[in-house]
């Protein structure tokens, strides 16, 4: 207590300058309008100043909520595109075939995901992703991310998965020229990141370079029409039947972030019917 007032007493002058200072000031801003206006906006646009600062630090703080909600979202779009292109490849087959039955609504469904751990320079690559099993991720399922096929699950575990890259020679992809019927298969030869080709295109089929490559449909994996890549040039081929063409691939592997993982929900009784030759024999 003693030291408190011994404070006091040694800068009592400092507070009484300030008191005054403080009364002085109140009174010509209260007495004086143009000096009140003065005030009233130098505190606004400080409080203004604070407000925006804590304003963007709190958004900084939200920016992951933020982004997961546009993934979400991003996703059911996606979703909703996929499913569109199905039907409407299925009402195709109406057209020619009025006996053909009502096609199926909302076939495929998406789980996004973030790639956690990624490799591109092996001969058999592979990255992990933050999703497994409890969020609907399983074996076989088709990877892509905004841009096209990055790759197929391999592996799964209740929060993770592993998923073999496109990047992977042992792997072969079903495709075609887009807008044809024309399948191919697509493989990576172990060179560059950005570079795979697709062979067994059969020789009569007319083409240009910069025509895109899709995916065929030819499997649960993957539906129709997603975007792989496009044509660079046509390659010397082992068998003269059939082209060979280097392709530049449309997702940048070196950078994955996020992706989407594509469930089939009709992939159980297409693969029981696709087996049902086998089973019976058993």
């Amino acid at each position: 207590m003693r030291n408190l007032l011994n404070f006091i007493i040694r800068y009592s002058t400092w507070f009484v300058f300030t008191f005054y200072v403080l009364i002085s000031v109140m009174l010509l801003v209260l007495g004086n309008r143009y000096q009140q206006s003065v005030y009233l906006t130098s505190a606004n646009v400080i409080s203004g100043g604070l407000y925006n600062g804590a304003s963007q630090v709190t958004g900084y703080f939200h920016l992951k909520s933020i982004n997961e909600s546009l993934q979400a979202s991003n996703a059911q779009l996606q979703n909703e595109v996929l499913n569109l292109k199905s039907q409407l490849a299925q009402y195709k087959v109406l057209l020619s075939d009025t006996l053909a039955p009502l096609p199926s609504k909302d076939r495929y469904d998406y789980v996004s995901a973030a790639v956690i751990n990624n490799n591109t320079r092996l001969p058999k690559n592979f990255f992990t992703i933050d999703r497994g099993s409890l969020d609907g991720v399983e074996r076989g399922m088709g990877v892509v991310d905004q841009n096209g096929v990055v790759g197929i699950v391999n592996v799964t575990g209740p929060h993770m998965a592993r998923v073999i890259s496109l990047l992977n020679e042992t792997q072969h992809f079903s495709v075609k020229l887009k807008d044809t019927s024309f399948v191919g298969s697509l493989n990576w030869k172990g060179e560059d990141a950005s570079i795979a080709y697709v062979e067994e295109i059969p020789r009569h089929v007319e083409y240009q370079i910069g025509d895109t490559i899709v995916t065929s449909g030819y499997s649960t994996t993957f539906p129709e029409g997603i975007p792989v890549g496009t044509i660079l040039n046509r390659v010397r081929s082992q068998d003269d039947s059939f082209f060979t063409f280097k392709v530049r691939l449309m997702p940048d592997f070196r950078s994955l972030s996020t992706v989407r993982v594509i469930k089939d929900i009709h992939k159980a009784e297409i693969d029981s019917l696709s087996n049902y030759d086998i089973l019976k024999k058993d």
